[in-house]
């Protein structure tokens, strides 16, 4: 039976992550548990138990007295020192108790203590595992939806994606698998709840970071990032090496970093960009791919004035002012973009020091892709 025992914890201790420690005090736990059933007091129970073999033993503490008045708690002069001659009055002799005499009761409350513990450890390793997994990104599979809800399996616990959590216009199949960031871990009678994420920005920053050995390393850092989930991104690079592009590492050899986050992002547009302390320079980058002529930008007012070609004002805003609105959001600054025709209406060249002209010819700018070209459009028919 000892060897039983002893291969069940540890069993335990490898599938479901419990100490044998933790079992060995449950166990005597549940002994004392069920001693108090048996006598009606465990006050004097005292259990002890071999780790290495398995073998335990169970005693109880009692008083040698001249009188008995609680035979549970107390033992006559003349038994103790039939067991001991040694024994006087005052000194507390063990009395071993067998456990297999426990009635039904006791028996069955010392399982339920048993049980009851092996649930609360398992709660408690589940939830330091996953605790330990907050704020950074796994991969699920897709269980089934809960509503509009969705319930991912994170391998040992189902975790749940909000509605609000999810990318409009992204569905799902059951047993797909997919990346996801786990926002919260909460402990919860039931075990760990876990919410997680498929729209927060720094799904893409662990997605990163996970394709790229640079930003893994620490060697280029991402700064900042800016995300309409589903639609595009735009992320703020900088490196640490004089020797290593930031934009070059994130997007690597044929795009091929950045690429497999395009893809696990299911197409969502990436924008990567050079940071810069200077906020003009940053502002002109993050406005990336409209060409910019001047930018004033008001530390203190987080305010900057940006002036572009004519040309290129729909493509600096944006189809529907996404472009700007983004680059508003990664550099803290709001950001009032203004075309040359506009600028020499209102007399921007003169306040910003500049004559009308003093800008280089424009020449129109190769557009990055389809969705530049009709935004362009779009904007230039409004």
């Amino acid at each position: 039976m000892n060897k039983e025992l002893l291969e069940a914890l540890e069993i335990l201790e490898k599938e479901k992550n419990i100490p044998k420690d933790v079992m060995v005090e449950a166990i005597e736990s549940s002994l004392i548990i069920a001693c108090k059933n048996h006598f009606g007091k465990a006050d004097n129970v005292r259990v002890t138990m071999n780790k290495d073999t398995g073998d335990f033993a169970v005693y109880a503490e009692k008083t040698v007295v001249e009188q008995v008045e609680d035979p549970v708690l107390e033992i006559s002069q003349t038994e103790a020192k039939m067991i001991n001659p040694r024994y006087e009055c005052g000194d507390v002799v063990p009395i071993p108790l067998d456990s297999k005499k426990f009635g039904r009761i006791a028996a069955k409350s010392a399982k339920n203590v048993i049980l009851q513990k092996i649930r609360e450890e398992e709660r408690k390793s589940l939830f330091n595992d996953y605790y330990s997994l907050e704020k950074d990104v796994t991969t699920g599979v897709v269980q089934r939806y809960l509503g509009k809800n969705v319930s991912i399996n994170l391998g040992r616990v189902d975790a749940i994606l909000n509605e609000s959590e999810q990318v409009k216009g992204e569905s799902f199949k059951p047993n797909e698998r997919i990346k996801v960031y786990i926002l919260e871990v909460k402990s919860t009678p039931k075990g760990p709840r876990i919410s997680v994420s498929r729209t927060h920005p720094d799904l893409v920053k662990r997605l990163f970071e996970s394709e790229v050995a640079e930003v893994r390393d620490g060697t280029v850092e991402i700064k900042a990032i800016a995300r309409e989930a589903g639609s595009r991104t735009k992320i703020a690079v900088q490196s640490h090496d004089p020797n290593v592009d930031p934009v070059g590492a994130c997007v690597g050899l044929n795009g091929a970093r950045v690429n497999a986050v395009v893809n696990e992002l299911r197409g969502e547009k990436i924008d990567i960009i050079n940071w810069d302390e200077n906020p003009a320079y940053l502002i002109e980058n993050a406005l990336s791919p409209a060409k910019v002529i001047c930018v004033v930008a008001d530390e203190e007012e987080r305010e900057a004035q940006v002036i572009v070609p004519d040309y290129q004002l729909s493509l600096a805003i944006g189809k529907e002012g996404q472009n700007a609105r983004l680059a508003a959001r990664l550099t803290g600054f709001k950001i009032d973009i203004k075309s040359e025709t506009q600028a020499k209406e209102m007399g921007l060249f003169e306040q910003m020091g500049l004559q009308y002209g003093d800008a280089p010819e424009p020449v129109f700018p190769e557009l990055d892709s389809l969705d530049d070209q009709e935004d362009y459009q779009d904007y230039d028919g409004q």
